[in-house]
């Protein structure tokens, strides 16, 4: 266990949320200025049809969302004996590389490339640090420790977010960019300076992680974040159309509508970290039941400025409630496997992020309208409630079938006992 003054517990936790609140920004800031990169990386087809251009240009969001599922069981599984610092600081350096790529390439082929690249490291960096975290805040807090590192991500929506947007739309999407990969240098320096020294595992190694994807529950679970979150993702990855084309409003809205989606996120990654602490299946349940509700009200709501303000900071609040919970659900099922655990959540929720920008889009290409993402979500999140309740029921089987073997095993060995010590008696006549 490590022992730390409260100060230097503080900013060690600041300095891995910061990771977070770069993450979130370079994940999120494209979804919110995807006309300003299809009017400029295609711009031919954004002439002919600026849906079909945007649903394009959201394909930067499946590219980067592909290097997290990608990235998060390979490099966890193969750097898990890895002192964690030094970890950390080799996987931020990648996201200063892919974000300045980014920001700097010349045609969309090639930043579509640097998006996968960036994504790369983003899954085993939320894993390590949700370790680290946890290490620090020590037994019993587990939620709590990977709440406080996602908070970097949900505070990035309040912040970041918006005003990394506002800049993209005034001085172009590359400076934003720009913006982005200076948060991750500073994230650097602070790991550098503010995190503890905390050896790799040593007993480590790739065949033991791996072993993970052996577990049912742990594609089940990784299913429950996926499907669930890919609903949240279809919405949210068409934000700014829906503003601007749908509700007909001025793009100088969007980064107000963004603010909205981060304060609940933000709201609800707390409650999602207390709640998980407390009993995981009603988080993940609760969660599941109110992302549908928001889904269903976006859907019927998203023609009005207003409507979409209020059914967007649910959106984010019930999302980000269900993020912390999948993850303390993935640490627990993966066993001795914790760092791919804590990696694998990210991949799910990139997945997620993936399948729903790509069936989103599809949809508003095929010309069904703003309101059709919506729809979409509702059935991605009513599949991931089923696939909550299959992994917590198929638990609680192998419970008690477990409890029956130990039972029977026990019964066995009372009876020998008996058996012996009767042999005894008959021979001590």
């Amino acid at each position: 266990m490590i022992v730390l003054t409260t100060r230097r517990k503080t900013l060690a936790l600041i300095a891995l949320a910061l990771g977070g609140f770069g993450i979130g920004s370079t994940e999120f800031v494209a979804m919110g200025l995807l006309p300003n990169i299809a009017q400029d990386l295609l711009p031919g087809l954004y002439a002919q049809s600026s849906d079909e251009g945007i649903a394009r240009a959201g394909w930067l969001v499946s590219a980067y969302a592909l290097g997290v599922v990608v990235g998060a069981p390979t490099i966890a599984a193969m750097s898990s004996h890895l002192p964690k610092k030094k970890l950390l600081m080799g996987l931020l350096t990648l996201f200063v590389v892919g974000t300045v790529l980014s920001a700097v390439l010349p045609s969309f082929g090639w930043v579509l490339g640097a998006r996968f690249f960036a994504g790369l490291p983003h899954g085993a960096y939320f894993g390590i640090a949700s370790i680290v975290a946890a290490t620090i805040m020590g037994p019993g807090n587990r939620g709590k420790g990977v709440a406080l590192v996602l908070s970097g991500l949900t505070i990035a929506n309040v912040i970041g977010v918006p005003a990394i947007t506002a800049l993209g739309q005034a001085q172009g999407w590359r400076v934003a960019y720009l913006a982005v990969a200076a948060i991750f240098a500073l994230t650097f320096v602070a790991v550098w300076l503010a995190v503890p020294r905390m050896e790799g595992d040593s007993s480590a190694s790739m065949r033991r992680e791996l072993s993970a994807f052996k577990k049912p529950q742990v594609w089940l679970v990784m299913g429950v974040g996926a499907i669930g979150f890919g609903g949240f993702f279809a919405v949210y990855s068409y934000i700014a159309n829906a503003v601007t084309e749908g509700a007909g409003v001025d793009e100088g809205v969007v980064p107000w509508v963004l603010v909205g989606v981060g304060v609940g996120m933000t709201i609800g990654n707390v409650i999602g970290g207390w709640a998980s602490d407390k009993n995981l299946k009603a988080a993940l349940t609760v969660g599941f039941i109110g992302l549908i509700a928001a889904l269903v009200a976006y859907a019927l709501l998203v023609d009005g400025i207003v409507g979409i303000f209020v059914t967007t900071f649910f959106l984010g609040l019930v999302s980000s409630m269900i993020g912390p919970s999948v993850q303390s659900r993935l640490m627990e099922v993966a066993g001795e496997s914790q760092v791919i655990g804590a990696a694998l959540n990210h991949s799910s929720m990139n997945l997620g992020n993936s399948a729903g920008a790509y069936l989103g889009g599809a949809v508003i290409a095929a010309g069904f309208g703003f309101a059709a993402p919506g729809w979409v979500g509702v059935a991605l999140a009513l599949l991931g409630v089923v696939l909550t309740v299959i992994s917590f029921r198929l638990q609680k089987s192998g419970d008690a079938r477990q409890a029956a073997l130990c039972a029977a095993a026990s019964e066995a060995d009372h009876k020998e006992d008996t058996d012996t010590g009767s042999v005894f008696v008959v021979q001590g006549r």
